[in-house]
This record gives C-alpha cells, sequence and structure tokens, in this order.
C-alpha cells in the first residue's frame, strides 16, 4: 500500500547520513513517493536546521562523524522529541541493533538497502503516525484534544 499525498500535506522525512551519495539516492526515492525529503550531513546540521519539531520519519545512519546515530537518538529523546528513526547502516551488528530498537528505533536496515523496504519502512511509520493522530481526535468536532 502506497500512502500518496498531495504536495502540500506532505509528510517531511528528514534524512541524516555522513555520505552524499546516500543522501541523494534516498532523497529521490522519497519524493517518487510523494514526501518531503531534507536532507543533513551531520547530526549537528539536523539538530540547527529548525526541521526537527516537523520530521515525521528519520532516516538516520548509524556511523557519523562528531555524534553518531545512537547519540543522536539519545539527544532527540532526552528532549522529548519522539521522531520515529529508521537506521540505516553499513555498520551493523546485533548489539547496535538492539540498542538501537530498545531506544524506540522503528527498523534497522543494513545497507546496500533495496528501494522497497526502504518505502515498506517508512509508509508504515507514516500509516502508524495518521492512525495515532486520528485516536487522538475528538469525534464530534473531528480536531485533536
Amino acid at each position: 500500500m502506497n500512502v500518496k499525498v498531495s504536495a502540500a500535506e506532505s509528510p517531511l522525512v528528514s534524512i541524516v547520513d555522513d555520505d552524499a551519495s546516500t543522501r541523494k539516492s534516498a532523497q529521490r526515492l522519497i519524493s517518487l513517493f510523494g514526501f518531503r525529503g531534507e536532507v543533513f550531513a551531520s547530526a549537528q546540521e539536523f539538530l540547527e536546521s529548525g526541521r526537527v519539531k516537523e520530521t515525521e520519519c528519520l532516516i538516520l545512519d548509524m556511523r557519523m562523524p562528531n555524534m553518531d546515530g545512537l547519540e543522536l537518538q539519545d539527544l532527540l529523546g532526552s528532549n522529548n522529541y519522539r521522531i520515529p528513526i529508521i537506521f540505516v547502516t553499513a555498520y551493523a551488528n546485533d548489539d547496535l541493533q538492539r540498542r538501537a530498537m530498545q531506544a524506540g528505533a522503528v527498523a534497522f536496515l543494513r545497507k546496500p538497502v533495496s528501494e522497497q523496504a526502504l518505502i515498506s519502512a517508512i509508509e508504515a511509520v507514516l500509516r502508524q503516525g495518521r492512525r495515532d493522530e486520528n485516536e487522538h481526535r475528538d469525534p464530534k468536532s473531528n480536531r485533536p484534544h
């Protein structure tokens, strides 16, 4: 099932990866499916971007200079940002995967990632977000309570 939306209501999927080719290909794929994709070369760039609050899904590399993916995940959590995180990494092991998932990641994908696996993970996150939003609506006014 593809979650297609208009550009005006298009969810923001942020991609944080220090590899330029990974960022570019992920952004292109995301836009093909009707989502807005913003790319960031580092965790710090993402944090300073002003996009944290509107990000509905975060695609996050594990190993990056200065602040790695787990450190960013911890920082976001400690600041009460509940952004669904999909880790995508070439440096995977069972311990890192366990730590990421225990800290709340929704998926842990190993590079090279198939386009279908990535899109499926993003769509699952966005469907869940819409379901959560609908569960918190006042049925009489159709507005969040």
